[in-house]
């Protein structure tokens, strides 16, 4: 027997990444204690994933398969969605992020989809929900008037359930819910979140038609349908609509918008019908039951240095593309699932989402200014390669191991088509927990702060430094606690003089773009993905109702599948944030690094 030596990495995870880790995902004892390293845990992921080759061919050497794997996620090149790092090896082994659930007009609907997303939570997965199915408030229900509960009502049942739930154990369950904006209880829904305690676990969406948007501009009215018999109950102004959402928008962050005649434009399976449920965070937008693997490739760790100059490694970056849809479908093989009709479902089209991180990261190290062309030209090309390498990966697999199972009649059907292994390729996640195992920015996003406090949900607080603006101002020579102590209590390193106005050019920050920057930034993403962008358009609290409307505009236009905002200090806690708290941080932080 040859026995293949492990090549072990010294994985170069912060300090906080570390923290994340002990605290959410490597293995425990019954009495608590952590008995997995890093090291040991992206070995146990790879070894799994890398398990499922010879189902496919018995010659695949599994052993170099999972050194492949193994090399990528502990260099953090790529990295995959949690539940796959939870569980991957383990005995319940639910690994994919991502579930949709359709919720009919029943209570045994209602209580099976309940019954599924408990145990999607628990194993450390999402769901989205679309509730136009579901009758409107005292309307008729068992043969009584007056009596149905609605939409909002059954939210409030999956929240109390979810509130008991953490996700694989490490969080609390994150839903989607979209309501379509002709259902007669959708003024009721958009202002949901009116009270900030309320449905914290939930993100709330407006499903919008193309048709709607040309109401709003036109300010004409439009129908309400009940969706238990399709009868017109009433017509609402859309305009009056569209401000109720931005209003609402302004004071809470939620509702966002979907819309659904772009979504569906990209549907490569129509014949499965029409898609109108999102996930958790609005990356993927799928048919009801599938599921979802995700992954991200590190673009920060995608760079190469010559004599200075900083330039995109686009021969690593396409294989680790390679390496990331592969991995990805054997994940969807390799996970477990809560009911066999998810399974059923995920499989059928074998969806999967490889998407990206640290784009922020890949900027300041090539000096280019997040609202700007050229990170704009950045963004189109560097996920135009990867959109492009992704659909290749895909034909190759479906050539050795066949196409997805509803391949016959989907957009890929075409006469000497190549086979394709998976429906949709790509998709950006918001990657909010991996980007801090990765040290780098979270998903496309612009940095919140070049300094600021994480605020955990156990209460603990981590201070967020980034690296790439630390060693530009160490080069400066202005690095010093009395700067660190400044940014982390304002986020305003556009007004410190004695940064250099190179770095401050470069260094810009989520409320320094202007809105309209985040919208292009998307738009360039959108346009090489095949699923969604997870993205969030940032505003200062001083923003106005109008700014908020023109945002949605534009991502109507520029073609998004969806449009979340949020304006500064709309909710009294922030999952990041700065001011006085975060200074005895400071005071530590330079101990270590003085």
């Amino acid at each position: 027997m040859i026995v293949v030596a492990e090549t072990r990495i010294e994985v170069e995870l912060t300090p906080n990444a570390l923290r994340v880790l002990e605290k959410r995902y490597l293995r425990r004892d019954e009495n608590g204690e952590i008995i997995e390293t890093s090291d040991e845990m992206f070995r146990r992921v790879a070894k799994a994933i890398a398990s499922i080759e010879t189902s496919y061919d018995l010659k695949t050497d599994v052993i170099q398969i999972a050194e492949e794997f193994y090399q990528a996620m502990a260099n953090l090149e790529f990295l995959p969605n949690s539940p796959t790092l939870l569980n991957a090896g383990l005995e319940n082994g639910q690994l994919a992020s991502c579930f949709v659930l359709p919720v009919e007009d029943s209570i045994e609907s209602t209580f099976d989809t309940l019954k599924h997303t408990a145990i999607i939570h628990k194993n450390g997965g999402g769901t989205g929900f679309n509730f136009s199915k579901i009758r409107p408030k005292l309307d008729k229900a068992g043969g009584r008037q007056g009596v149905a509960s609605g939409p909002v009502g059954l939210i409030d049942v999956i929240a109390t359930a979810a509130d008991y739930i953490r996700q694989g154990g490490v969080r609390r369950g994150c839903n989607s819910v979209v309501l379509n904006v002709d259902h007669p209880d959708i003024l009721e829904f958009i202002k949901a979140k009116n009270d900030p305690d309320a449905l914290t676990n939930f993100y709330i969406s407006v499903a919008v038609t193309d048709d709607f948007m040309a109401r709003v501009k036109a300010r004409a009215d439009y129908p309400l349908v009940n969706p238990r018999n399709k009868q017109v109950v009433g017509t609402l102004n859309a305009y009056d609509v569209f401000e109720l959402i931005v209003d609402q928008a302004w004071r809470t962050g939620d509702p966002g918008f979907i819309f659904l005649d772009r979504i569906n434009r990209d549907n490569p399976t129509p014949e499965l019908g029409n898609i109108d449920m999102i996930t958790g965070c609005g990356e993927q937008a799928m048919l009801p039951y599938e599921s979802c693997p995700l992954g991200s490739i590190n673009l920060s760790r995608m760079i190469q240095f010559n004599d200075g100059a900083s330039a995109i490694d686009y021969a690593k970056l396409g294989r680790t593309v390679e390496l990331g849809v592969r991995f990805l479908d054997d994940v969807i093989d390799a996970s477990a699932y809560p009911a066999d009709i998810i399974e059923q479902a995920t499989k059928r089209t074998r969806r999967i989402g490889l998407g990206v991180m640290g784009f922020a990261d890949m900027l300041f190290q090539m000096s280019i200014p997040y609202s700007s062309e050229a990170a704009e030209t950045t963004a189109m090309e560097i996920m135009g390669f990867i959109q492009k390498h992704a659909y290749e990966a895909s034909i190759r697999l479906g050539t050795k191991r066949g196409s997805f199972p509803a391949f016959r009649g989907s957009v890929f059907d075409l006469p000497g088509a190549s086979p394709m292994r998976n429906a949709a390729r790509t998709t950006v996640a918001p990657t909010g927990t991996l980007s801090i195992i990765a040290g780098c920015s979270c998903g496309i996003e612009p940095l919140f702060s070049v300094a600021f406090v994480r605020h955990m949900l156990d209460g603990e607080r981590l201070l967020d430094v980034n690296a790439h603006f630390e060693t530009a101002v160490r080069r400066s020579g202005q690095w010093n606690a009395g700067l660190l102590q400044r940014l982390v209590r304002c986020n305003h390193l556009h007004e410190q003089a004695d940064v250099p106005e190179s770095i401050r050019r470069v260094f810009v920050t989520a409320h320094q773009v202007p809105p309209e920057w985040h919208i292009r930034i998307q738009s360039a993403f959108q346009e090489n993905v095949d699923a969604a962008v997870s993205k969030t358009v940032n505003f200062p609290n001083r923003a106005t109702r109008d700014d908020i409307a023109r945002v949605f505009f534009m991502a109507h236009e520029h073609g998004l599948k969806g449009i979340t905002i949020y304006r500064d200090a709309s909710r009294e806690l922030q999952p990041q944030c700065t001011g006085q708290l975060g200074l005895d941080l400071v005071d530590r932080y330079f101990e270590k690094n003085p």
